[in-house]
C-alpha cells in the first residue's frame, strides 16, 4: 500500500489532469462554439459587427482568439461552416499591420508569409492610407486590407490542444474558484473596468456580475477582496470599491441584474449615507468592507463575476451605452 502522502500526491495529479483535459475527449469548449473535426478547433461566428480591436477583445474575453486561417484546408473548412450558417460576405480576421505599416502579422506575431495568405487582386492597397487590418471573403477565401475602425462581423477560434477545463465550476475558465458554502463559482477581476465593461466581461465568461444575497456571501466577498493582490495594480481607477450586479439605470429603484428589487435579493446593507449620488450614480458596488455603495457607471474598479451555470447570460443591451 502506498504511504498516505503518495496517495495524496497521486490524487492531486489526477485532479489537475482532469481539470486541464477533462473536456478534450468530449470535444466541448462552450455551448456557443462549434467544433470542426478536421481542424481540431472550436469556432464562433459573431454576427454583431465590431471594430477589429473590439473583435479581438471579444474573442479574448471568451477565452478564444480572433480567427485567421493557418492553411488553405482550414480556410475551406471554416468557409463551409460559415456558408451553412450565415449569408454575409466578409469577416475580420486576426491579421494586421498595426505594429509596422505594411508588415502584416497575425495576432500571434507570425508573419503572413508563413501562413495562408490569398490576397484579392490588387490587394493590399492601403486605400485612403488607413487600411491596417484584414478581412476575408466568404466566396473565395481571399483577403483584403481594411480600415480597423470600421465595423465587421468576425469569427473567434479555440484550438482543442489549448483547451483547459475547470471541473469544479464546469467551465473552461480556470480563474474561477468554487465555494462549497454557496455552491457557486467566483472570480475577482484585477483589471479595473467601468460597470458596463465589467458586465460585458462577466457575460463573455458565461457568468454574471456578482450579486450579494446574504450576509455570509457579503463576508465571502470581503474575504475575496482582502486576499486579492490589489495593491500591485497601478493606474487610474477608483480604489475602495468593487463593482457588483445591481443598478438603478431605469431610475425605478435599485434592482439586481436579474430584475429583483434590491431589498428582496437578501442583502441590502448600504454604507454610511449611501446611496448618495442621485442621478449621477446609477451603478452598484460594495466598499471593501462589504457595505453597498452607488457610483457613476463610468468609474473603473475591480469587480467580481459569479457563475452558477443556471443563469441565462444573454447580454442586456440597456447596459451597452452607460
Amino acid at each position: 500500500m502506498f504511504p498516505i502522502t503518495i496517495l495524496h500526491v497521486l490524487l492531486l495529479i489526477e485532479i489537475i489532469l482532469h481539470c486541464s483535459y477533462g473536456q478534450r475527449d468530449k470535444k466541448f469548449f462552450r455551448k456557443d462554439y462549434k467544433y470542426l473535426e478536421d481542424t481540431e478547433s472550436f469556432y464562433k461566428i459573431h454576427t454583431i459587427s465590431k471594430s477589429w480591436q473590439d473583435a479581438r477583445k471579444t474573442c479574448k474575453l471568451e477565452g478564444a482568439s480572433l480567427f485567421y486561417p493557418v492553411d488553405e484546408a482550414e480556410s475551406n473548412s471554416v468557409i463551409k461552416m460559415w456558408t451553412s450558417e450565415q449569408a454575409f460576405e466578409q469577416v475580420f480576421i486576426g491579421i494586421s499591420s498595426l505594429l509596422v505599416k505594411g508588415a502584416f502579422i497575425t495576432i500571434d506575431g507570425v508573419s503572413i508569409s508563413d501562413i495562408y495568405h490569398k490576397w484579392s487582386k490588387g490587394e493590399p492597397n492601403n486605400a485612403n492610407g488607413n487600411e491596417d487590418c484584414v478581412v476575408m471573403r466568404r466566396n473565395n477565401g481571399a483577403f483584403n486590407d481594411y480600415n480597423c475602425a470600421a465595423k465587421q462581423r468576425f469569427i473567434c477560434k479555440k484550438t482543442l490542444a489549448s483547451l483547459e477545463w475547470n471541473s469544479a465550476c464546469n467551465m473552461p475558465d480556470t480563474g474561477y474558484t468554487y465555494s462549497e458554502t454557496f455552491g457557486r463559482c467566483y472570480k475577482f477581476h484585477l483589471t479595473p473596468k467601468n460597470w458596463t465593461e465589467a458586465y460585458a466581461t462577466c457575460n463573455a465568461e458565461q457568468s454574471f456580475l456578482a450579486i450579494i444575497e446574504s450576509q455570509a456571501e457579503a463576508d465571502y466577498f470581503v474575504k475575496l477582496t482582502q486576499e486579492a493582490p490589489k495593491d500591485l495594480v497601478r493606474g487610474n481607477y477608483l480604489r475602495g470599491a468593487v463593482l457588483l450586479g445591481f443598478h438603478n439605470v431605469d431610475e425605478e429603484g435599485w434592482i439586481s441584474i436579474k430584475g429583483t428589487a434590491l431589498e428582496d435579493v437578501g442583502y441590502s446593507k448600504w454604507g454610511n449615507q449611501q446611496p448618495d449620488g442621485g442621478d449621477s450614480e446609477k451603478c452598484g458596488s460594495m466598499f471593501y468592507n462589504g457595505k453597498l455603495n452607488d457610483l457613476g457607471c463610468h468609474h473603473k474598479c475591480f469587480f467580481i463575476c459569479e457563475c452558477d451555470n443556471l443563469i441565462d447570460v444573454t447580454f442586456d443591451e440597456r447596459f451597452a451605452t452607460l
